[in-house]
């Protein structure tokens, strides 16, 4: 079963101010939990590098940990069943991005689609009903490069833009390593600090806008909706936690 979460007040490192957001509910001690996490109402997927695996819900019990083979997989997104990873060879250049797909039904990881000459490396992607919305990391003095860009279903780009220069600016030379949409915003990670950037798509240019920062128990990395309760799903990649978290 999963463990109620005493959470204590830390310092998040962040040199943003902080409003009230979201706070830790229930966790899953997972050695998988390095990158990131995702969940269905009955499922858990933790995920790092190289592996996907799958827990039951209900019980915590690990299911099954996929079959194929990954390098740097990021953030994981659940849409129509499967898991969507951002995939990349980070650090090494040239750099190389994919989306991998994780398919419970048969266990197999494989890659979804291949982008030719990445704008960085793929850190998180999305999928409305329309649109693939993928992001592509910078780190160290080029970070602010980190880009987000909206793609048709055949993955055409159609805009982009670069984050906010005060939200680069807290990254600590790292960038964005996960992101989903909250509503007409974004809720946007760190690489390590506990925060979420909320931005949105502007009017106007090429720049998100910022609209605030939020307190959240995530030390960064990839985090997902939870479709069962509404709220959050993360990580915490020191603990090797699967965390689920609240308003």
């Amino acid at each position: 079963m999963f463990a109620l979460l005493l959470v204590c007040a830390a310092d998040p490192g962040s040199a943003l101010p902080l409003k009230p957001g979201f706070k830790a509910t229930v966790e899953l001690k997972s050695e998988h939990a390095t990158q990131a996490a995702a969940a269905t109402e009955k499922h858990v997927f933790a995920v790092s590098s190289t592996k996907v695996a799958v827990y039951d819900r209900a019980t915590g019990k690990q299911l099954a940990v996929s079959d194929g083979p990954a390098e740097h997989l990021n953030s994981a997104f659940v849409w129509e069943g499967k898991v969507y990873c951002a995939h990349s060879n980070y650090p090494k250049k040239p750099e190389t991005s994919e989306i991998r797909v994780y398919d419970p039904a048969t266990n197999k990881l494989a890659v979804f689609h291949e982008f030719k000459n990445p704008p960085g490396s793929l850190v998180w992607n999305l999928r409305d009903r329309e649109h693939w919305w993928c992001c592509f990391a910078h780190y160290g003095g080029d970070n602010a490069k980190t880009v987000l860009i909206q793609m048709t279903a055949e993955f055409e780009e159609l805009k982009r833009w670069t984050f906010p220069k005060k939200v680069s600016a807290d990254w600590d030379k790292m960038s964005a390593s996960g992101g989903i949409w909250d509503g007409d915003s974004l809720l946007v990670t760190h690489h390590h600090f506990k925060v979420l950037y909320r931005v949105k798509l502007p009017k106007a240019g090429g720049e998100l806008e910022f609209v605030e920062a939020l307190e959240c128990p995530f030390p960064g990395q990839g985090i997902a909706r939870d479709p069962k309760t509404g709220g959050l799903v993360g990580i915490d990649r020191g603990a090797r936690k699967v965390v689920f978290a609240a308003k």
